[in-house]
């Protein structure tokens, strides 16, 4: 019935293998056996395309194709201090790749620690479901789409979504697709955040939106602590370690397959999955390098 959908480069393949072994984790044998998993890449070469396809099968996914794919020549990015144009890969899923009836779309920079597949029950034709983001969770009170509120004050206060976990009706991505061309098009000088300011920018225009409750894209903000204490004013909830997270997204700069990442509770139970997914490339027999951080 379901298909999810991750967009990986050269620079996030190791993460991406993580992100496959994480999803696999979540789901029971049988719903791993019934679902897919759908890549999206445009620089990955026949042998790391091989190993994500045999992590695939061996993690107990029934289906698994990988394309190669462009993005949006409207594609801005604004912010490329960490984020590549491989971010805007996650609007070129189609009906005909995807052969599923839905697509749960995640990002490579993430834990699974529960079912994702939940929000679909309620997702009705032409929404894509979406999570509230942390950190930039209002229009015009947050860095996000910068002049919009002073162009369109009728939007002041109304939710901001983060793109990092995505439900939507595989019938619907083309539209989707031409809703963020037409954004970038039009509207080029209010994005700041990439491809996600030009998702929001078409949320707006549709209210095609289907709120997700928080714990399907819960931000990993204890590396942001070690740091500093600016968190602590933008993110209302409480800062401790989340157990009834389903997904942690490990959003910023500071991953935690990096060396220099600050060890938080979150990032060591990361890095354990990590250990567990090259355990599984091990037996593969695949020669891939263990990041400096797992040394």
């Amino acid at each position: 019935m379901y298909a999810f959908g991750i967009c990986i480069d050269r620079h996030y393949l190791t993460p991406g293998l993580a992100t496959i072994a994480s999803l696999a984790d979540s789901l029971s044998p049988r719903a791993r056996k019934a679902a897919a998993l759908r890549l999206l890449s445009f620089d990955l070469g026949p042998p790391q395309a091989l190993l994500l396809a045999h992590l695939a099968k061996r993690v107990g996914f029934g289906s698994f194709a990988l394309a190669r794919r462009s993005p949006l020549r409207s594609a801005r990015m604004a912010d490329t201090s960490y984020i590549t144009v491989t971010t805007y890969l996650r609007f070129e899923f189609t009906p005909r790749f995807v052969r599923r009836p839905y697509l749960v779309y995640v990002d490579a920079d993430v834990l699974v620690r529960g079912d994702l597949t939940t929000p679909l029950h309620a997702l009705r034709p032409g929404e894509v479901g979406a999570v509230r983001d942390e950190f930039n969770p209002s229009v015009g009170g947050c860095p996000a789409l910068p002049g919009v509120v002073d162009r369109w004050p009728y939007l002041r206060d109304r939710p901001y979504y983060n793109a990092g976990l995505l439900w939507a009706h595989a019938a619907d991505l083309p539209r989707i697709r031409h809703g963020v061309a037409q954004a970038l098009a039009r509207h080029r000088r209010h994005i700041l955040h990439n491809d996600q300011d030009a998702l929001n920018l078409w949320f707006l225009r549709t209210g095609r939106v289907r709120p997700v409750g928080a714990a399907y894209n819960r931000f990993e903000v204890g590396r942001y602590l070690e740091r500093g204490d600016w968190v602590r004013r933008v993110v209302s909830r409480h800062l401790r370690p989340d157990p009834a997270a389903r997904l942690l997204h490990f959003v910023g700069p500071e991953k935690p397959w990096q060396a220099d990442c600050p060890a938080t509770a979150d990032v060591l139970e990361y890095r354990a999955l990590l250990k567990r997914t090259l355990r599984h490339v091990r037996a593969l027999g695949a020669a891939h390098p263990e990041p400096v951080g797992l040394r």
